[in-house]
């Protein structure tokens, strides 16, 4: 493997024969040694040594670099979800990291070839990144810094508007038919001899009765027919944009597509390579002499933030339970319809499922599913899970509720659609003036106002006419719209067409 040591080159083949050994399936795995500097260069790039040029990239490196320096934050391992998969080792940590590392990368390995979710990804993006950063460049040199970095502000503004569901459904689904067209009889005076046909309805009339049909047909029908929630997609197809800005859009969805399985499953992927590490490092990989480092440096990436959400935590101890359950036979009918305390308590079918429950888990969940089908009363009373909230007065996140269902809800909120907003394309010629027209499926959570406007601003840059937005706030339907002047607010009173000004 690339420039390993020696040590370290027999160590990963030990490491990866013991995964193998214990069930795990990985693309060849190619782990590469690198400095510090290079690993945070790599970390602010997504993990990949060459992007396109940006200074967000920049920026990212920097606040890496500050913390390491300062010592408020160590990265230890990082794997790129390609074929073969590549990994990084820094130089300078201490052989039982290593090793720690290796384990935890085979585990998220197998989870990248294995996991559904993963099965869209372009397996070589390594060389896609390197393409995109070359044809940016180009632009750059075309255009000029300034020009092409403005509009990848743009871009990367809009990259969260796709559907990230849409590379899992079935394209060659029969599109919807179209409504019945007129017929004839419709179209022409009522003939009650035939041979009176041609004299009442010349050719020449029959064919602009059709034609005068036609165009309204066209004005009645709904562009797009159906909502579109990839909103980038449709502006790639449909914007009026130069080729070099089209294909800017295009880079900057095509990336967003890649990483959007990775945000799917963070939850999952970071359990599942915690939950393989643990049990692999202690029951294999490690000598005496070790154990004591490895179980302080595995506590301090398991404890709980106190004001947040650990995804290393709750993963591995999700999948923990869930193997324990399935080896103990606590699922099913006769479980859950049990109402007996002590015999819930000591329920143990000794069934040995748990195994295969967890390898089938990892291959079709994400960590909605995972999280509604999985996440019971008991793991959160026993792991202490509760929503917290801001006291303005304290100055200080306080714990609001312990409520099992608040705390489920609460967890699958943040995780459907990564907690941001659900918008998508309702009308592209709204009030056929050829303005854009969004809806914000409203699930509870009002948008922000400042997020909100900043978003209409960039879709009319890409857009180029008006920008509509329906959405509700504080219980009111109202219609936000940019026209590349003002932004304003109108009152939704029956549907967005029908607006009266709110301003």
């Amino acid at each position: 493997m690339a420039n390993l040591t020696p040590e370290l080159e027999r160590e990963r083949l030990r490491i990866c024969k013991i995964a193998k050994e214990a069930g795990l399936d990985c693309f060849e795995t190619i782990f590469e040694l690198i400095t510090y500097d290079q690993i945070n260069q790599f970390a602010a790039y997504g993990g990949f040594p060459v992007r396109y040029p940006h200074w967000k990239f920049g920026m990212e490196y920097e606040h890496l670099s500050k913390s390491y320096e300062y010592g408020l934050s160590k990265i230890y391992e990082m794997v790129i979800n390609t074929d073969p998969c590549y990994a990084y080792l820094m130089e300078g940590n201490a052989m039982m990291d290593q090793k720690l590392v290796m384990a935890h990368v085979y585990g998220h390995c197998d989870f990248f070839k294995n996991n559904i979710w993963f099965s869209k990804t372009n397996r070589k993006m390594m060389d896609q990144m390197a393409n995109h950063a070359t044809r940016i460049r180009r632009y750059v040199d075309r255009y000029g810094v300034e020009a092409v970095e403005s509009f990848i502000d743009v871009c990367l503004s809009l990259e969260n508007l796709i559907d990230r569901f849409s590379p899992y459904v079935d394209k060659s689904v029969a599109k919807t038919e179209d409504a019945a067209p007129a017929k004839d009889s419709d179209l022409l005076l009522k003939v009650n001899r035939p041979y009176m046909r041609d004299y009442i309805n010349p050719p020449e009339f029959v064919a602009e009765q059709k034609r005068k049909m036609q165009e309204m047909a066209q004005k009645s029908q709904k562009f797009p027919v159906e909502p579109e929630k990839d909103i980038l997609w449709f502006l790639i197809q449909y914007a009026p944009l130069p080729d070099w800005q089209q294909d800017i859009l295009s880079i900057i969805r095509d990336e967003a597509y890649y990483f959007s399985p990775q945000g799917m499953t963070k939850t999952m992927n970071e359990g599942w390579a915690s939950y393989w590490h643990s049990k692999l490092m202690t029951e294999k990989i490690l000598d005496d002499s070790e154990i004591i480092d490895f179980a302080d440096h595995h506590s301090g990436t398991m404890a709980m933030a106190p004001n947040g959400y650990n995804p290393y935590k709750v993963g591995i101890e999700l999948f923990r339970d869930i193997e324990d359950r399935w080896n103990k036979g606590q699922f099913g009918r006769e479980w859950e319809q049990c109402d007996d305390v002590r015999e819930r308590k000591h329920w143990n079918k000794k069934l040995g499922l748990g195994r295969e429950k967890i390898f089938e888990v990892r291959k079709v969940y994400n960590d909605v599913t995972f999280i509604d089908e999985f996440l019971t009363e008991d793991f959160c009373v026993r792991n202490k899970l509760f929503v917290y909230k801001f006291n303005k007065k304290t100055n200080k996140f306080e714990i609001d509720t312990r409520d099992f269902r608040a705390v489920k809800a609460q967890l699958l909120f943040h995780m459907t659609n990564f907690g941001q907003p659900i918008i998508r394309i309702e009308d592209a010629n709204f009030e056929n003036r050829g303005e854009l027209l969004l809806t914000h499926l409203h699930e509870g959570i009002d948008m922000q106002p400042d997020y909100m406007e900043q978003t209409l601003k960039n879709l009319y840059k890409v857009w180029t006419r008006p920008v509509n937005l329906a959405t509700a706030m504080d219980g009111e339907g109202l219609l936000f719209r940019f026209d590349g002047k003002e932004f304003k607010n109108y009152k939704l009173t029956q549907n967005p067409s029908n607006t009266e000004n709110g301003n």
